[in-house]
């Protein structure tokens, strides 16, 4: 039976097991060029509370995850509270997917955000992943512009 469990730091191996696997498949990389330096920020920022993850499990085999990231802002008329939740590494197995399990571990971590007093969700999607942000009732955004410096 698979189950969606909300991952603590005893959990981290598994989630940093199971995201890194997802960043090579998404980055369509060989390897785990991932060096010592972003794991250990990987881990600072699971440690820090700041987020929450969850874990899809078939039995105790990690099969998926999903991290939501909070973020404090002034507030804006739309969204009062200042709280922002983005979406992160949404991520099911080839084998397990199509069967809902994103979904699940999605409606999981929404439901945890309305608890929060979140009033703005974002996220990222692959092609992939858009048919299921969509029949969450997310919708495209053209209100932002990114400057990424390394």
């Amino acid at each position: 039976m698979i189950t969606v469990v909300k991952a603590g730091l005893p959990d981290l191996q598994n989630v940093l097991a199971i995201r890194y696997e997802m960043l090579m498949d998404v980055n369509n990389l060989s390897t785990d060029c991932f060096d010592a330096s972003f794991k250990q920020i990987t881990e600072d920022f699971f440690a820090s509370g700041n987020q929450t993850t969850v874990l899809a499990m078939d039995e105790a085999v990690p099969i998926g995850c999903a991290t939501i990231c909070y973020i404090d802002v002034m507030p804006t008329f739309s969204h009062p509270t200042g709280k922002r939740g983005h979406f992160m590494n949404v991520y099911t197995k080839a084998a397990y997917r199509r069967q809902g399990i994103a979904k699940r571990m999605m409606d999981t971590l929404i439901s945890e955000a309305t608890e929060k007093g979140i009033t703005h969700l974002s996220l990222d999607a692959t092609a992939d992943g858009r048919q299921l942000y969509d029949a969450l009732g997310f919708t495209a955004s053209e209100e932002g512009m990114v400057l990424n410096r390394s």
